[in-house]
């Protein structure tokens, strides 16, 4: 880096002159006035440049490195993921989605969105949590013949086996990894005892040490529980409510990311016969009634993985 010569008065206009004129050379070198002291201006010169060189000098220097402000494993350096985990951070959520048809309003990326962003807010509450990647590909129903969700493009299925060893080989590399604790967490229903019977297994095979796998029912529990019967409570029909992207479904996903709905569809999603992949009436869902659900999913599944954790 080269800095400022703290003697150099020379104007840019200066420059330009007549390299050989001297005849509006200043009486004195440096700004020094006639006793060999700085002169007021000399003095001025000399401190502006002394300011820059110390600009200069903290703009070359190395930012400190900060470890980002995220939950979310896949942001992370693995050396950033050592020091969180050294600081604390040993509880790693697995957030389990699914690809699927969710009627012409929402899309079918749904439960992935929706899985990321709760688990997210579960991480945080827990103060002591990351976020695994999304698995967005779980068992959705058979393929010859398509049934189920597979009936619809854009479906994405793989057998329960398939998922049970994605599942156990990801709590395998989290154990490596240096996690104590790892949680299953679905936001769609249909393989629990998958994620059951993986958490069982390796229980069992690591007994004597101190990690632990956590399927937690809570999750998907409360969206067919506790929050349809705050929607029943608020005066909506079960038939309104549903059991796939009706309006308790297309709800959560405006409280979560109203992206993914099609505003303009709701009036005529799930209309009678239209097998359009909707069972339950979205036309008055909303983003306040979806926020009831979020909630306490938040709050009912924090309190079983802490509760699950104390129990180890």
């Amino acid at each position: 880096m080269r800095f400022p010569n703290l003697c150099d008065t020379t104007s840019p206009n200066d420059a330009k002159r007549d390299s050989m004129s001297h005849e509006n050379d200043p009486p004195f070198p440096c700004g020094r006035g006639p006793g060999g002291g700085l002169s007021r201006d000399g003095a001025k010169r000399v401190w502006s440049h002394l300011v820059i060189a110390m600009f200069l000098l903290i703009g070359a220097a190395p930012a400190s490195a900060q470890t980002p402000q995220t939950v979310f494993l896949e942001e992370l350096t693995w050396t950033e993921l050592r020091d969180v985990q050294a600081a604390g951070k040993t509880t790693i959520i697995v957030p389990i989605g699914g690809t699927e048809q969710n009627g012409p309003q929402m899309a079918l990326g749904k439960h992935n969105v929706r899985a990321k962003a709760l688990a997210a807010r579960i991480a945080t509450e827990l103060g002591n949590a990351l976020v695994a990647p999304v698995i967005a590909y779980v068992p959705e129903g058979g393929l010859n013949p398509p049934t189920g969700h597979m009936r619809f493009p854009g479906t994405i299925t793989v057998p329960d086996d398939v998922l049970a060893k994605l599942l156990e080989y990801a709590a395998r590399s989290f154990r490596v990894g240096g996690f104590r604790d790892i949680v299953f967490l679905e936001d769609s229903g249909g393989y629990e005892q998958d994620l059951k019977s993986v958490a069982d297994r390796l229980n069992r095979e690591w007994a004597g040490t101190p990690v632990r796998v956590h399927a937690v029912m809570e999750y998907y529990r409360v969206t067919q529980t506790d929050y349809i019967r705050a929607l029943e409570k608020a005066g909506y029909s079960d038939a309104e409510i549903g059991v796939h992207a009706g309006l308790a479904d297309t709800s959560l996903m405006l409280a979560v990311d109203p992206s993914l709905v099609r505003m303009d569809r709701l009036a005529t999603a799930g209309a009678p016969g239209s097998g359009d992949g909707v069972r339950g009436n979205p036309h008055r869902a909303s983003a306040e009634l979806g926020q009831l659900g979020v909630d306490a999913i938040v709050a009912q599944t924090v309190a079983a993985i802490k509760r699950d954790i104390a129990q180890r």
